[in-house]
């Protein structure tokens, strides 16, 4: 499921457009756009927007491991471990074993969704980010695979390294 996020470059240039197209149509069948402010979240992800800095983007972030590193800027290339959930509380994707390689991307090249790109800039290298990232900045009108259109997307991040 690592894939899903290095598959976000080839929809952002392909599908995320259409669908964007599509989602004002008559005939559109996706649910509509929630706001964040307007999602209940399984108790289980414990969500706390009066807790949490809203970007002006829109996403809202917070520290839950306030890392001991450099503060990552864009452009550096990131070394991450994630999981991420739907606001119900269904795991869609994670790298959080022990065992599993770390995540890559560089920080604001769009190489992931753009709530990634908005919410992780700031952090210190070791710090841990909870993210609540709008449709708009996640996957959209469309969804991809176990993610359905218009989700409210939910994801821990710890940065692990910064070049």
């Amino acid at each position: 499921m690592i894939q899903l996020l290095r598959r976000f470059s080839f929809m952002l240039a392909v599908a995320l457009p259409a669908a964007l197209t599509a989602c004002g149509s008559d005939g559109d069948t996706t649910a509509p756009a929630v706001s964040i402010e307007q999602t209940t979240f399984a108790t289980a992800l414990n969500v706390n927007l009066a807790a949490m800095t809203r970007t002006q983007a829109g996403v809202y972030r917070r520290d839950l491991t306030v890392g001991t590193g450099a503060i990552v800027v864009r452009s550096q290339n990131l070394g991450v471990r994630y999981t991420g959930w739907l606001a119900n509380g269904t795991k869609f994707d994670s790298n959080a074993g022990a065992m599993d390689a770390l995540f890559t991307f560089r920080l604001g090249a769009g190489q992931v969704i753009g709530g990634w790109d908005d919410g992780l800039d700031g952090i210190r290298v070791g710090g841990r980010r909870q993210l609540i990232i709008p449709p708009a900045l996640g996957y959209g009108a469309s969804g991809n695979g176990p993610i359905p259109g218009n989700a409210v997307l939910v994801f821990e991040v710890q940065v692990v390294s910064a070049q």
